[in-house]
């Protein structure tokens, strides 16, 4: 039995290239991880559906203008003098606004490009794509050192946005349908949220029928 169909998956999200190969990706894992109520399915495609508009963004973008930068990375960037060196050049902003955490070296290192955000849920930070690769994959170093697999490859991607709905437990809010909380727990505020319940609803009333 099919917890999702190519056809439901289309219709939801309807930019979303080859639905066919997602849909049969998600029906292959999720019972694995326990995503296998339509409650549980819902909420996992209404959260990746927003965080990738529309399943069809697996990487993070960073080109931002100085003003832009000013804005979302105040902390790192107080003023427009300091930010414009930085202005439109994606790999110089994620190597310092990504320095010095979540497993990061410093700015020097390249981690911060090197592991910006990707996949569904964008997996971001050495740590957390050394920790998706080893507990997800026998042959992790492989992974964690060619990270550039999550966006390339259509199971890696859906796999790095299971292991955070894993280790963040959202089957948990899933079960109480309280899609606040989980957009909490992924966001770490509330940007979307009227966007990832109009997702919820619509893709309930799909999968209930």
């Amino acid at each position: 039995m099919s917890l999702i169909t190519s056809e439901q998956f289309h219709h939801l999200f309807p930019r979303a290239q080859d639905p066919a190969s997602w849909a049969e990706s998600m029906n292959s894992v999720f019972p694995t991880y326990d995503i296998n109520t339509p409650e549980r399915v819902a909420a996992f495609l209404a959260q990746c559906g927003h965080e990738s508009g529309g399943w069809t963004v697996f990487e993070e973008n960073l080109n931002y203008s100085a003003q832009g930068l000013c804005s979302i990375f105040k902390k790192y960037f107080p003023t427009i003098e300091a930010a414009t060196p930085y202005a439109r050049k994606p790999e110089m902003i994620a190597n310092k606004v990504y320095a010095n955490r979540m497993g990061n070296g410093p700015e020097s290192s390249g981690d911060g490009w090197r592991y910006r955000g990707r996949g569904p849920i964008q997996l971001t930070g050495s740590a957390n794509y050394k920790a998706f690769a080893q507990e997800m994959f026998d042959d992790w170093e492989n992974l964690y050192n060619n990270p550039d697999w999550v966006t390339a490859d259509r199971d890696f991607a859906l796999m790095s946005a299971i292991w955070f709905w894993n280790k963040n437990k959202l089957n948990v809010q899933a079960d109480a349908g309280d899609i606040k909380l989980m957009t909490k727990k992924i966001n770490g505020g509330y940007i979307g949220l009227e966007d990832r319940i109009k997702h919820y609803q619509e893709a309930i009333h799909l999968l209930v029928g």
